[in-house]
């Protein structure tokens, strides 16, 4: 007998907890959504006020709770005047420990510290300075955002402490973090007490370095020779990293033989020297590709400290070196967009 195909796909069968996931995953973002509206954007810098602070009893103080309550109803049912004061020594510990817990966090001054670029691929560290401006101190403090947390610090009346909140990243371009949040679960872990705040924060990432990128243009004078053909004959002045294209006069075959690298001398009073790193020269190779062969160039011959240059689509930065050009040119290549750079 032959088999009759269903014309219909078959309903997807989810697990009690894929159903789980999907509704936290969903209240989650209504709660975002209501917590954004509510309280706008926030600025650079932000004071905690009571009614931004929350607060929810944790696991261990729902077990807490019911533990207080059954022990009410016992102390009721056999009117035992110790086990009623244990019961409201109790229930006075966690009224304590509700109030401690939300105001740990009230007057919290917390600001953006800044993030350094990193290539892609690279966790960026985005820094918030946390200000505690109270004449008392507080306690476990720690930021958090999604799929990432800060260590948890103490601060004392009047002490600032920088946090780290690590954020992976996986391409170039700008990241943000548009909602990070504040907790607590001082003194006795029965509640948790945390705030959300919306800044406009974030960092820059650059392309990710090639790992094999094909050898740079060749070096060339300030005349238009290649570098080879200008060398001076003056005073040596240092080693620098090999290039194609330089005399085998120069290279220092001792250092070869001892470090295994080769390497190429200087010499005082030589005609200076620089490179063009081209977007267009790069053929054969789609945007991205180009981007990293252009990263890997800049890093290695930033290091040597040798001018270099760079043209792409919208932007041409003449050959220089030092950290500021470095950085310029990696933010060029950070925030190109086919057709042209921002």
């Amino acid at each position: 007998m032959s088999s009759i195909l269903w014309p219909f796909p078959k309903p997807r069968v989810r697990s009690p907890r894929g159903l789980l996931n999907s509704l936290k995953a969903r209240v989650n973002a209504r709660a975002r959504r209501w917590a954004r509206k509510r309280q706008g954007r926030d600025p650079a810098t932000t004071r905690l006020r009571p009614g931004r602070v929350y607060i929810l009893p944790t696991g261990v103080g729902v077990i807490f709770g019911l533990m207080a309550f059954a022990m009410l109803l016992g102390s009721m049912n056999y009117n035992n005047n110790l086990s009623f004061v244990l019961t409201f020594v109790l229930i006075g510990i966690g009224f304590v420990s509700m109030h401690q817990c939300q105001r740990n966090l009230v007057g919290l001054e917390l600001t953006f510290a800044g993030a350094d670029p990193v290539f892609a691929g690279q966790a960026i560290r985005i820094r918030i300075a946390v200000t505690n401006r109270s004449k008392s101190a507080r306690y476990g403090i720690r930021l958090y955002a999604t799929g990432t947390s800060s260590d948890i610090h103490d601060l004392k009346p009047g002490e600032s402490k920088v946090f780290v909140l690590p954020l992976p990243t996986e391409k170039r371009g700008l990241i943000s973090l548009d909602r990070f949040g504040v907790r607590t679960l001082f003194p006795f872990e029965l509640f948790r007490s945390w705030a959300w705040l919306h800044m406009d924060i974030g960092g820059l990432v650059y392309p990710t370095p090639a790992d094999s990128a094909p050898e740079p243009p060749p070096t060339m004078t300030a005349h238009g020779h290649r570098q080879h053909d200008a060398r001076g004959e003056e005073d040596f002045a240092g080693l620098r990293k090999y290039h194609v294209g330089d005399s085998p006069r120069h290279v220092a075959w001792k250092a070869y033989a001892r470090s295994g690298q080769l390497l190429s001398k200087q010499f005082a009073g030589a005609d200076t020297s620089s490179q063009w790193f081209d977007f267009d020269e790069l053929a054969g190779l789609d945007v991205e590709q180009r981007l990293s062969v252009l990263t890997r160039w800049i890093v290695d011959t930033d290091r040597t400290l040798e001018d270099y240059g760079l043209r792409v689509p919208g932007a041409e930065f003449a050959p220089a070196h030092g950290d500021t050009h470095r950085r310029s040119c990696l933010e060029t290549l950070a925030l190109f967009e086919n057709g042209g750079s921002r």
